[in-house]
């Protein structure tokens, strides 16, 4: 559907010029755009970079989703499931001559109680790995609206598994199914890209429906929309959620980060901020996915390469790309449309179509259309420093 949907992309416009006072919308918080001053001030830059494709054990080069688990990163690729140990630097694969119940992993989460593995299957339903078995929930024998699969979350005792055709909602406990649609929640569309969960909500990147939140205590509704009503343009900018084609969320630190077709937004629970790649150093307005690691920080997959908002407060980013000729990269790092500086990269992310961002403490995993990119983050920081402070990483680039 993506590739399908791409070509419309470019053929519409969007506007962001129209200031707040013509939707009553209050302006966002003086903090919000505060600039560093005096010494110029950057944040950390990932400069070492490990590549992983099938020449090192992957099943497939096309990642679709990749979760972190204490020392076990597991990966949802085109061709299988993967799991890499970074205590012994190698990788197990499991196909469905295996046991895995379908070929095309695309997306993950692990229960932290148990410790079971949930995976979403492009076309094969949703599967539990625990125990070495692998469990299968299809339409045919379970609770389970549609067996294509987009996003997995864990909620509790709960398992969300995001569909083409609505979300299903496993109790684990007491094995009861729940069903949501157009029928009963405020999906007008019920395409379902992605879900995720975190202090007591459930949000939904619908296709068509921007997000739905999900009260658990209540099991009450909320949608975020574009108000204006326009489908093509985001007629007033701040305004809401910038595109109703949603494919990514993520509430960190009580910001909803999102991703959309069209460009990305943050939520503070009061003030919207649009995102676009023409005032941004977010390389595409095309986004496949989003992972906040903070109120101020989220990394956006996009189909141009990974746009990192580093520092909200001073609208500082950091882009990630790859050069396909010489198979090196950089990173370069702007405020606004301002770049402050270009560091060279020996090696980067392995190819410029992303489709999924993992955060591992420190580190970060890229996804991509050919390969996984692990970048170490020695030395890591969150916001701005001084330019003279050099990281380690950056030490050993040199």
């Amino acid at each position: 559907m993506k590739s399908l949907f791409t070509a419309t992309i470019w053929c519409m416009l969007t506007v962001a010029s129209v200031p707040n006072s013509a939707t009553g919308q209050e302006p966002a918080p003086k903090e919000a755009t505060a600039r560093p001053s005096g010494e110029l001030k950057l944040p950390y830059v990932y400069t070492d970079w490990q590549q992983f494709t099938v020449k090192d054990g992957l099943p497939n080069d096309h990642i679709f989703a990749v979760e972190a688990d204490g020392p076990r990163i597991w990966i949802g690729t085109e061709g299988g499931l993967a799991c890499y140990d970074k205590r012994t630097g190698k990788f197990r694969s499991w196909k469905e001559e295996d046991g895995l119940p379908w070929r095309v992993v695309s997306s993950l989460d692990v229960d932290k109680k148990t410790g079971d593995l949930w995976i979403g299957l492009f076309g094969g339903g949703l599967a539990r790995f625990s125990g070495g078995r692998f469990d299968h929930f299809h339409q045919l024998n379970s609770g389970l609206v549609n067996d294509v699969v987009y996003g997995v979350a864990v909620e509790n005792n709960h398992v969300w598994a995001a569909t083409t055709a609505g979300a299903s909602r496993y109790n684990t406990v007491t094995k009861k199914w729940t069903i949501y649609t157009e029928k009963n929640s405020p999906m007008e569309e019920i395409w379902n890209y992605g879900v995720c969960y975190n202090k007591g909500k459930v949000y939904l990147g619908v296709w068509g429906s921007g997000v739905l939140e999900f009260d658990v205590a209540t099991e009450r509704w909320k949608d975020y929309l574009d108000p204006d009503g326009e489908m093509e343009i985001d007629l007033y900018r701040d305004d809401g959620i910038v595109h109703v084609i949603t494919t990514g969320v993520s509430f960190v630190e009580d910001i909803l980060w999102v991703s959309t077709y069209f460009g990305m937004s943050r939520y503070d629970g009061r003030h919207w901020r649009g995102i676009y790649a023409h005032e941004t150093g977010l390389p595409s307005d095309f986004g496949n996915a989003v992972k906040g690691r903070s109120a101020n920080e989220a990394w956006f997959a996009t189909d141009k390469g990974v746009g990192v908002f580093a520092d909200f407060p001073s609208d500082t980013w950091v882009t990630y790309t790859l050069d396909p000729k010489t198979r090196g990269g950089k990173a370069v790092i702007s405020r606004d449309e301002k770049v402050l500086k270009t560091i060279s990269l020996q090696r980067s992310i392995p190819h410029n179509y992303v489709l999924w961002v993992e955060l591992d403490g420190d580190d970060v995993w890229v996804g991509t259309s050919k390969g996984l990119g692990w970048g170490k983050g020695a030395g890591y920081y969150s916001g701005l420093r001084p330019a003279k402070t050099v990281t380690s990483s950056e030490k050993n680039e040199s």
